[in-house]
């Protein structure tokens, strides 16, 4: 009797083990330096794609990374093309009456990358300049929101980086980390440009993976392996690699 329960258990917990033993497909525009981007094997790497794998490995289950354009990410996640978005998505509550959110797994500002030469003092020097961003980003939306000027889109920020070195236009709003990795890390533009502003948002801005609305299996499978990760010092270890200066 005492076999067969064993037997029972050992099943069980083979069953339940299986269960978790999955591939989830996330979803990355692979354009944003160091938060996400591809390497010169065209491997998708950075920041975000090295914290899914290693929640994963903490959660039981194998992530799986899809290049996915920007403009059309969202509508993927809601069509059931991948399973989840990794990728710089900030959490708003605009945002939430579409799809899931897990737990945060970064604070952002955005930063102002301006040409060495420009006169930058404050916000209002922007007044009739032209201020680029990625579209549908939170970059774009506060680019939207400084009075007197002229906000530009771009379907990847490498785009809009490269019109500002180019003396195109006049500014570009990222994310904080990205704006430090083109102003400050990539050789060629530091030369020429500079990070010279935060704009602190009104509340707290945070990254979060998104997941379809009402899926809350896989919501909680991320979770707990972020939980996870976070709680080893692993995620520390991460964040120390790649932003040891922010």
């Amino acid at each position: 009797m005492y076999k067969k329960l064993m037997l029972t258990v050992l099943a069980l917990c083979f069953l339940s083990s299986s269960a978790l033993a999955k591939d989830v497909v996330f979803a990355v525009d692979a354009t944003y330096p160091p938060m996400e981007m591809v390497d010169a094997n065209k491997n998708i790497v950075g920041f975000g794609p090295e914290v899914v794998m290693a929640i994963g490995k903490a959660a039981g289950f194998t992530p799986i990374l899809k290049n996915t354009a920007w403009d059309g990410i969202f509508a993927g996640l809601a069509a059931g093309k991948y399973d989840a978005i990794c990728s710089s998505v900030s959490i708003t509550e605009e945002r939430k009456n579409g799809m899931d959110f897990t737990e945060p797994y970064f604070d952002v500002k955005q930063g102002v990358v301006v040409s060495k030469e420009f006169a930058f003092t404050s916000l209002d020097d922007l007044t009739g300049k032209t201020v680029a961003s990625q579209l549908g980003t939170t970059g774009y939306f506060a680019a939207k929101k400084i009075k007197g000027v002229n906000a530009k889109s771009y379907d990847e920020i490498g785009l809009a980086f490269e019109d500002l070195y180019n003396g195109r236009v006049d500014a570009v709003i990222a994310d904080d980390a990205v704006a430090s990795d083109y102003a400050l890390q990539n050789e060629q533009y530091a030369q020429k440009l500079a990070l010279v502003h935060f704009i602190t948002p009104d509340s707290p801005e945070y990254l979060g993976i998104a997941v379809k609305k009402g899926n809350n299996e896989i919501r909680e499978l991320i979770n707990d392996g972020l939980r996870k990760i976070k709680a080893s010092g692993e995620y520390e270890a991460i964040y120390a690699k790649w932003f040891a200066t922010r």
